[in-house]
């Protein structure tokens, strides 16, 4: 008999040493279970990470398409840089002042059916929007684009050049493009323009249709054939084609004047500001996204603006400022005195207002504050009392209310306007 007959498997000895734990199968079958569970994990995490990774090139898609909707104005910026040194300075550093134009062009997607297309286009709108340092308020100067303005010498989009003119505002967007606008508006006001934003038809309706329309108020029914409009008195809710007709109407709403329709205009963005406010639009993804595309799908800007960081670091400050201090007016203006189908400035009312601008002093804005001698409205500046002007506006971030100034200041001007948390019914 062998030395090793009497071993067993389990035995001592070299020949039937034990198995070491995980050295092999096990009679209650741990060995197989922590396998599967070792497997299980592994499954688990690649599945985890897939996921991840899909959630990332599903946000990277969503971030380039938005950021691929916004056109950057390139040609603007070099002809603004050629002139760098005939512009003003900002004086005020965490202060932002935005020109928003909304052009009349009939090119692009869908813009055709506003009318026939005659190779250039109009600053329909321009909106000179002041943002406070700190981000306190908002300001919206419209500008009427029938305003006798000095236009200087102007890029044409054939590369010839403009001579400096006296004409219509809107001129110097139809002729030079925004640079030129810009410039028109930086030497009308003595004020830097740090970015700009330019949106036609097609951009305006989209970004209505994204909030699923915006509440107006209409004091009587309103049947338009040319704005395509038959709209009931009291409150309506506009969808992004009757929106368009509604801020552009001149001859069935109001007096037919363009200060008018500009006061309408103002009074439709607040109710915009209002509605994205009211709906948590900023703050919830799915009712972001829409609103994003549709605001992103028509904009040309400013390179520095044209990318989703850019427009997110200008309005990131501007959730937190209360509807009452998001201000609307009309610069202050009245007949040209050579035609009276034109505007010119009321002085000193408009330096004023520009000088506060570009010095980021508090302005107060009320209904009816002001009139001119024809009984037009927004066309001057009543110097109220501080305190009566602050009863009229919210608290500042100083803790002073708006209107409100120092000992040192001069009281704040009070001027014809809103305010996005009026009531147009009222």
């Amino acid at each position: 008999m062998s030395d090793t007959a009497d071993a067993s498997p389990g035995g001592p000895g070299p020949a039937g040493r034990g198995l070491g734990p995980g050295a092999g199968a096990s009679a209650s079958g741990a060995g197989p279970d922590r396998r599967r569970r070792r497997r299980w994990t592994r499954i688990t995490a690649l599945s985890a990470a897939g996921v991840l990774v899909a959630a990332a090139a599903a946000g990277w898609a969503v971030y380039a398409k938005l950021e691929g909707n916004i056109t950057p104005d390139e040609a603007a910026a070099a002809e603004l840089a050629r002139y760098e040194k005939e512009r003003p300075t900002a004086l005020v550093k965490d202060a932002r002042n935005i020109l928003l134009i909304g052009s009349d062009s009939r090119a692009g997607d869908g813009n055709a059916r506003y009318g026939r297309d005659s190779g250039t286009e109009r600053s329909d709108t321009a909106i000179l929007l002041h943002l406070a340092a700190g981000r306190r308020d908002a300001t919206a100067v419209s500008l009427p684009r029938d305003l006798m303005v000095d236009v200087p010498g102007c890029l044409r989009p054939d590369g010839t050049r403009t001579r400096p003119m006296f004409t219509m505002f809107n001129q110097a967007f139809a002729v030079g493009g925004s640079a030129c606008a810009i410039r028109t508006v930086e030497k009308l006001t003595d004020i830097r323009v740090d970015h700009h934003v330019v949106v036609d038809f097609q951009g305006f309706k989209k970004m209505v249709d994204a909030v699923d329309g915006v509440e107006v108020c209409l004091r009587r029914p309103i049947d338009d054939e040319d704005a395509g409009l038959s709209l009931p008195a009291g409150r309506v809710t506009l969808d992004g084609e009757q929106a368009l007709g509604y801020v552009r109407a001149r001859k069935s709403l109001g007096n037919g004047s363009d200060t008018d329709r500009m006061e309408r205009q103002q009074r439709f963005l607040g109710a915009l500001v209002t509605k994205v406010r009211s709906n948590d639009v900023l703050l919830n993804p799915a009712k972001l996204y829409p609103v994003l595309d549709a605001a992103t799908s028509s904009l040309t800007t400013d390179p520095a603006l044209a990318s989703l960081r850019g427009l997110y670091e200008l309005v990131r400050g501007l959730r937190d400022i209360p509807t009452e201090r998001v201000q609307f007016l009309t610069v202050p203006r009245e007949s040209y005195v050579h035609d009276a189908n034109r505007d010119q400035l009321v002085q000193p009312a408009a330096r004023e207002l520009f000088e506060r601008l570009r010095r980021d002093e508090p302005l107060v804005v009320a209904r009816g504050a002001a009139r001119n001698p024809a009984g037009e409205s927004g066309s001057g500046a009543s110097y109220e009392n501080a305190g009566r002007a602050a009863a009229r506006g919210a608290e500042k971030a100083d803790g002073k209310a708006a209107g409100e100034t120092s000992d040192n200041a001069s009281p704040a001007p009070t001027f014809s306007g809103n305010t996005a948390a009026e009531d147009s019914c009222t």
